[in-house]
């Protein structure tokens, strides 16, 4: 299975913290991974992605301005076929939107959102390669 091409899968993990390149060293140290730095510009900076070998697992992100007071915290995203047909669906059984569609450049489209209890996701559907 490619959980990039699942709808359904759990695709990619990611680290919202303070000090992403001190918490990159941390798990680095911690689990064997290769973390490398990647240059986002604007308010995002550098974004770190962890890799098992040469797979991409996961990124380590710094706070934006806009999230500054949320703790650190880990992250999923699952894969889908559509971000926008599965946030309307999300959406008609209770959930609530945190961030709007958006897409990124390079890697696809993606939303988070709360589900009815509170419980925050993000989806994402992969750019085709």
């Amino acid at each position: 299975m490619d959980v990039f091409k699942t709808h359904g899968a759990i695709s990619w993990s990611e680290l919202m913290t303070g000090d992403p390149a001190a918490a990159g060293a941390f798990y680095a140290k911690l689990f064997g991974w290769t973390v490398k730095a990647m240059p986002m510009g604007g308010d995002i900076g550098n974004y770190h992605v962890a890799n098992v070998g040469e797979t991409g697992i996961g990124g380590i992100m710094g706070t934006p301005p806009a999230a500054q007071g949320v703790p650190p915290h880990w992250g999923i995203y699952v894969t889908v076929d559509s971000v926008d047909e599965s946030l309307a669906l999300a959406k008609s059984l209770g959930a609530t939107v945190c961030m709007e569609p958006m897409d990124v450049p390079g890697v696809g489209r993606m939303a988070t959102f709360n589900d009815p209890q509170g419980a925050t996701i993000s989806i994402i559907q992969y750019k085709s390669s």
